[in-house]
Parts: C-alpha cells; structure tokens; sequence
C-alpha cells in the first residue's frame, strides 16, 4: 500500500470518520495487474478517493459501491464480471461511531450515557441546568452542555447541515415544554433514531399542541420513537436505559423486535384509517382517542 494510502485511512480513523479501504484481491484477463491495488474512500461522493485501483473506467462503478458498503456499515466483498476480466473487491469499512445525544441530564440519562460508552457510541449530554449537566454526573460521556436546548441542539450541529444517519437522539427532559424546543429543532433531520420519554397522554398532549400551533402534520410524528424503549417491564432507571438501549442497538443492527412506539403508531394508523373512512361516508363525528 503507498504511503499516501495508508496515512488517509490512519487519519480518518483518527478522526473518527467513516472511512473504506478497497482492495483488488484478484483479476484476470487484462485487468491482471490490478490485482493488490488499494483505495481509501469517504461516504462523500464530492470527496477524491486516495490510491489507485487500476481497474481504469470500471473504477468508478466500484467505489460506488463501496460507499454503499460504507452506509451499511459492513463489510463487503464485490465480485465483477468485466468484459476485460473478472474482478473481486473486498472492501474493509471502518464506520464512524454512532452518536447518541441525550437532552436531559436526569436520573434516567446517567446510566444511560454509561451503557451508550460501554456499546461504542460517542455519547453527548446536554441540559439547561449546570447542576445537572457537569463532568461529574457524566464521567464518560465524551460532551457534556449547559445550555438552552433548542440553542445548544442548534449549537451541536455545528458545521454539519444536519444531524444524520449516525445520529440518535433521546428526549429526557423534564417538561412538556422542554420536549416542544427539542422536536421543533431536530424533527425534520434524517436522523438514525429519535426517542421521546412520556406517557401516552402526556407524548399526545405535545404532539397535538405542534399539530395546532405550529401546523406541523400529524405524519411528521410517525418517526419518533415515543413511548420511548422496548416493553420490558422495566421501573428503574436503569431498567429504562436498557430498554431505550435495546431499541437503538435494534435500529443500528436493523432488528425485529418491536418497541412500544411501534404499537402506539399502528394505533394511530388506525384511528386515521377508521376517520378517513367515517369521512368518506360524510359523517363528521370526531373519532375516538385513545386512553391514558
């Protein structure tokens, strides 16, 4: 591998950014020379890969699929048939570590950052109380801020247009109002998961005031995760911060279990069904909500 190859993927890793390394593990016909050629490659396609495959205008058509590699966040080995040769690729993804924000710094955020740090994530606590959101309650979290929420939300993004697939976000704060600032500045991001903490009545109650004063539609809500976790029993807060857990390893690793947000969405799909339906017969009478 040269020496500008090597030190690219060194400092990516360093960086903490998602990186892969393609190699040319074998080639035949004309493409045979190709064979141990080596290329760093970013998620970005505006970003120049480093090295040199060799494998001349076919080289595009792999590092395309590398990335795809790099956003699966596995590894792949590609296998091609070229009409100069057969070809296989192995690609090696280094992926950068999830991020895990955590608005609220309460009881329920401490063992939470812990189990986070312990399962790889780069863990960040944010809370508008000093007293709450120091080093000391939160020893391994790689952030911690004092700060407004919606302002120090903003503040987090800094240099990056928006929080992104590698992004989990956990509202655990202490009041409806705190719950409004945070959705109204992350919830049209692409993030890879966004949970809010509530009962039923009180996670009603916040998305039914957005729906009314901020004209926000009721299907921007179907992708929170509220009630927040996987129904586990669980009563502590301990217990809690391994069911929010459960449920963001099960996103990340594309999982099957269901957590209690699903069940309330497919309830709301159905409320929303059965009030289309009584509308299409014209009888305007609200339908029923549900309980608690």
């Amino acid at each position: 591998m040269e020496k500008r190859t090597l030190e690219a993927l060194i400092d990516s890793i360093e960086r903490r950014e998602s990186v892969g390394l393609v190699t040319v593990t074998s080639a035949g016909g004309d493409l045979a020379s190709s064979a141990g050629g080596h290329a760093v490659v970013w998620p970005q396609v505006e970003r120049d890969p480093v090295g040199e495959l060799g494998l001349g205008r076919h080289s595009s058509t792999v590092l395309a699929d590398a990335r795809k590699a790099i956003a699966q966040r596995s590894h792949k080995r590609l296998r091609y048939a070229f009409d100069e040769g057969d070809v296989t690729v192995f690609v090696e993804v280094q992926a950068r570590p999830p991020h895990l924000i955590i608005a609220g710094a309460g009881h329920i955020a401490i063992p939470l950052a812990s189990i986070a740090k312990t399962c790889d994530f780069a863990v960040t606590v944010l809370d508008d109380r000093p007293q709450y959101a120091h080093r000391t309650r939160f020893p391994s979290a790689d952030q911690v801020v004092a700060g407004p929420f919606r302002p120090t939300l903003a503040g987090l993004r800094q240099g990056r247009p928006v929080f992104d697939s590698d992004t989990y976000l956990v509202l655990v704060t202490r009041g409806h109002q705190h719950d409004i600032d945070c959705l109204l500045e992350v919830l049209h991001d692409p993030v890879a998961y966004l949970g809010m903490i509530g009962s039923r009545r009180r996670i009603r109650a916040v998305f039914e005031l957005l729906e009314r004063e901020q004209n926000i539609p009721a299907t921007s809500f179907d992708h929170v995760r509220a009630p927040i976790g996987v129904d586990i029993g669980a009563i502590t807060p301990a217990e809690i911060a391994v069911c929010i857990m459960a449920e963001m390893i099960c996103v990340m690793r594309d999982g099957t279990l269901p957590g209690m947000s699903e069940q309330i969405q497919h309830e709301r799909l159905k409320r929303r069904a059965r009030a289309a339906e009584t509308t299409g017969r014209g009888d305007h009478r609200q339908p029923a909500t549900e309980s608690g």
